[in-house]
């Protein structure tokens, strides 16, 4: 059994490296004690992104539901003979990690299937469960059992992840509409919308949400700090980056942070943790 967890949790590992460069990074800035954990939540949402992304000419409302009841069922028995699931609810149970928060990733992503665009509140509700409850579950686990911290980091744990995904979103324009035909700009249901005024308001949300979230930051425990740090600089980066670029360019290309920068980057988060200090 414990080769077997052993395995479960090394899959999740491989699944985070070779779908994320970036994030794979910032778990290398964690503590050991963190990162089995850390890899298993990333494993767990990039599967379910990837049915309801890239399982095309499959019967996706089907698999989903099917990969949502074996996620409870996996929680629930302690084991899953799925290795990706059974790191997950190792986690989970570990952890205490709140059901809604799975719920609501659940609900988000199956929104997917079926929605091209999205208007508020729904692009909120999406945007929490898609993002910012993957944040509060990787915040679980930062604090282990620390309730009065954790509570004390709910706003800015909620604010990164938010930031996160609509840099997400800018960044994404071009391979959402082509590939996948969905539009995640709040309000916009078609690409001709798309103009830089509509650009520039989420760039307000996203820089108001970078400031509430560095704080929060700054008083994560020791050993989850500098990655998290290190993931919001990137990102930082990364938004620079984009709103220097026209919506139309974005439109036609992605905007990307060579792999030089993403280690000067990570050189700069040790620094900067260290002086905090």
């Amino acid at each position: 059994m414990d080769l077997y967890s052993k395995i479960s949790f090394q899959i999740s590992k491989s699944v985070t490296t070779h779908y994320s460069t970036s994030f794979s990074l910032g778990i290398i800035a964690f503590s050991s004690k963190y990162k089995d954990a850390i890899y298993s939540i990333y494993g767990f949402v990039r599967i379910a992104d990837e049915i309801v992304d890239t399982f095309n000419g499959h019967e996706k409302q089907e698999m989903f539901e099917e990969f949502r009841c074996e996620t409870y069922k996996a929680i629930n028995r302690g084991i899953s003979t799925n290795p990706v699931l059974h790191a997950f609810q190792q986690t989970v149970n570990r952890y205490q990690i709140d059901r809604e928060y799975i719920d609501a990733f659940l609900q988000s992503m199956e929104l997917d299937i079926t929605n091209t665009h999205y208007q508020r509140p729904l692009y909120a509700k999406y945007v929490y469960g898609s993002a910012e409850v993957v944040g509060l579950m990787c915040l679980k686990i930062f604090c282990d059992g620390k309730d009065e911290l954790f509570n004390r980091l709910i706003t800015p744990a909620r604010a990164l992840g938010s930031a996160f995904q609509k840099v997400n979103f800018l960044r994404d324009i071009k391979s959402d509409l082509n590939e996948r035909g969905r539009i995640y700009l709040p309000g916009i249901s078609n690409s001709s919308s798309i103009t830089n005024d509509e650009k520039t308001k989420l760039e307000m949300e996203i820089e108001q949400e970078f400031r509430s979230a560095l704080p929060g930051i700054l008083q994560l425990p020791a050993g989850s700090r500098l990655g998290v740090y290190s993931a919001y600089l990137y990102y930082k980066v990364l938004f620079k980056k984009i709103r220097r670029t026209h919506v139309n360019e974005l439109m036609q290309r992605r905007v990307r942070i060579s792999d030089l920068t993403k280690l000067i980057l990570l050189l700069t988060s040790i620094i900067t943790i260290r002086f905090q200090k």
